[in-house]
């Protein structure tokens, strides 16, 4: 019997249990057990993808307090902190080996250093909380472009949100080699305010370990930090893909409908928030992927897949004149997480949605009012301009 699967079996339920002992990878449970280990989580949760467990991840966020419920079915709302509103380029950096160097581009650490101050932040972050074990197909599952993932969080948000951005991952595993390579992401929220935000933001990191391809994540809420298979194992993925021969790029993918029947697929590369996933969502085109693409030589012709199966779009600026599809979408039932936005009488606003917002309700900030300030005195927008 594995030592780590029977280390991880005190703070796990039968069934979740079995689903473990299902699984074949040892590095799976090494990995759960060292991270439950380090941040001392009260109990373990392990989804399996199953409707019952999705909607149960959903029902606690919800219990807790990381997302609200919304007016129109299946909308929520989750804040961050004042101080996470994005992703933190000083706070995020590579792991190198002492002596080498990614170049002056990129934010680096001494990996030995790095893992010593991560780990001590992570250290009894969990403590009297559940870590959540999610697994994460990137890409199509059994295909040549799958990439497997394995999150330990103690966000049921964050969960949450895994749940609505990529395929499942549990089946893919339990099916894969027991030597199969995955990457690897721990993270925890922290301290929290009465608020259920990360307290600490001083003491923000993220941090990737590309020689162990884990990502570390600690007092952040903000997806693009907490998520770690949006931009984070995106560049682990570069590298894996520079090594192998293929491409993993910022790209949207789509289909455009011509002459006679005629579909021609395309990506595009912009910088973030430049138009991708509006462009990605025309109406009367094909959308394939928003934001990122793994590309590769298959029989001399480029073939593309979307990594992920949903969309974290930045909201800003979306209305009905303009983005016909994607105004329709926020408008109908179905699950979607709006984040810092403006909530008055349980309806979402944000800026440039074309029509006036309210005057007070809401937002990252608590309880907003037009003209309320920061503690600099900056004045406090009614929503967020990376509000998703």
């Amino acid at each position: 019997m594995n030592g780590y699967l029977e280390a991880i079996r005190p703070k796990v339920s039968e069934e979740d249990y079995s689903e473990l002992c299902a699984l074949t990878n040892p590095k799976v449970f090494e990995f759960i057990a060292k991270s439950s280990d380090l941040c001392n989580c009260e109990k373990i949760f392990v989804c399996n993808d199953s409707t019952e467990d999705v909607a149960y991840v959903r029902q606690q966020a919800l219990a807790i307090g990381e997302e609200a419920p919304l007016k129109l079915q299946g909308h929520t709302v989750h804040f961050d902190g004042m101080h996470d509103q994005g992703r933190d380029r000083q706070a995020t950096k590579y792991l190198v080996p002492r002596g080498i160097s990614f170049g002056k581009a990129l934010n680096q650490i001494d990996r030995q250093e790095g893992l010593v101050e991560v780990k001590g932040l992570l250290r009894d972050s969990m403590k009297g909380r559940t870590m959540i074990v999610r697994f994460i197909s990137l890409g199509p599952p059994n295909s040549v472009f799958t990439i497997l993932g394995l999150q330990c969080t103690d966000s049921w948000y964050v969960a949450h949100a895994e749940d609505l951005l990529y395929r499942p991952g549990y089946e893919v595993f339990r099916q894969s080699e027991p030597n199969r390579e995955f990457l690897r992401v721990l993270h925890s929220a922290g301290k929290l305010t009465t608020d259920m935000t990360s307290a600490e933001h001083d003491k923000k990191r993220i941090y990737i370990d590309h020689m162990d391809n884990t990502i570390y994540s600690v007092n952040t809420q903000y997806a693009g930090n907490s998520v770690g298979f949006k931009k984070l194992a995106f560049r682990l993925a570069i590298r894996k893909a520079n090594y192998e021969g293929w491409l993993a790029e910022h790209m949207m993918i789509m289909g455009v409908h011509g002459p006679g029947g005629r579909k021609t697929y395309f990506s595009g590369a912009f910088p973030s928030a430049c138009g991708k996933t509006s462009t990605a969502m025309l109406p009367g085109e094909t959308i394939v992927g928003d934001d990122i693409a793994y590309i590769r030589d298959i029989g001399s012709v480029a073939r593309a897949v979307n990594v992920e199966s949903g969309i974290f779009g930045i909201i800003q600026d979306v209305n009905p004149d303009d983005d016909t599809l994607i105004y329709k979408v926020l408008h109908s039932p179905g699950e979607i997480i709006f984040s810092n936005v403006l909530v008055k009488d349980d309806q979402p606003y944000w800026l440039g949605m074309g029509s006036p917002l309210p005057n007070e309700g809401k937002n990252f900030s608590g309880n907003w009012h037009e003209g309320k300030t920061d503690a600099d005195g900056n004045k406090i927008p009614a929503a967020h301009k990376n509000a998703r």
